[in-house]
């Protein structure tokens, strides 16, 4: 059978999105490949042609995920976006509990710990790039001092977000929310 021009780009793209929300969802190690496949609407076999292995699969999704989100954050500030309204929508109630097309960090950063050197390189240079993208927006103090706030709001809000995620206990939840919106707002305003 012959395909469009585009189909096998398309497949793949598929095969992204697919992997990407249900490591989101259910963790990277407890997702296999037949479940992606299937969800895809695929056959396994498929899968070789796309991805030479579940790890390459891992490293470009992240890669994917986290390039989307970083321009969306770029498109936000572009159109008159603050930090502030960043920090806000990420430690929202309705980002905490989106968490299949939510934030791949905050989802996935205890599974990345884990895994080998080449995804770990690849999720360390999109951290380092969402970092740069936060100081460049921070406004006082040294470029050193700006920096230094941005690893602290962004490490405040990703394990805000995986604690608030992780608690049964809604109240506690929505008081973590808040208190780390705040936090993170008095950082990036210090002088």
């Amino acid at each position: 059978m012959r395909y469009d021009k585009g189909h096998k780009n398309e497949t793949r793209r598929h095969i992204l999105d697919v992997a990407s929300a249900q490591f989101r969802e259910s963790g990277i190690a407890a997702v296999g490949l037949a479940g992606i496949m299937s969800e895809a609407g695929l056959t396994n076999g498929a899968f070789y042609s796309h991805f030479a292995s579940k790890e390459e699969l891992v490293r470009e999704v992240l890669t994917d995920a986290l390039t989307r989100r970083e321009e969306r954050h770029k498109a936000n500030l572009k159109n008159g976006g603050a930090l502030e309204t960043m920090i806000r929508h990420y430690l929202s109630t309705r980002h905490r509990d989106r968490v299949g097309t939510g934030c791949p960090i905050a989802a996935l950063v205890a599974e990345i710990a884990r895994h080998p050197k080449p995804t770990r390189d690849a999720f360390t240079g999109k951290v380092a790039d969402i970092i740069v993208l936060m100081t460049e927006q921070i406004r006082h103090g040294s470029a050193k001092d700006r920096r230094a706030k941005a690893i602290t709001i962004y490490a405040t809000m990703v394990g805000a977000l995986q604690l608030a995620r992780a608690v049964n206990d809604r109240k506690l939840s929505l008081d973590i929310l808040e208190n780390a919106v705040e936090a993170a707002i008095a950082i990036a305003n210090e002088r």
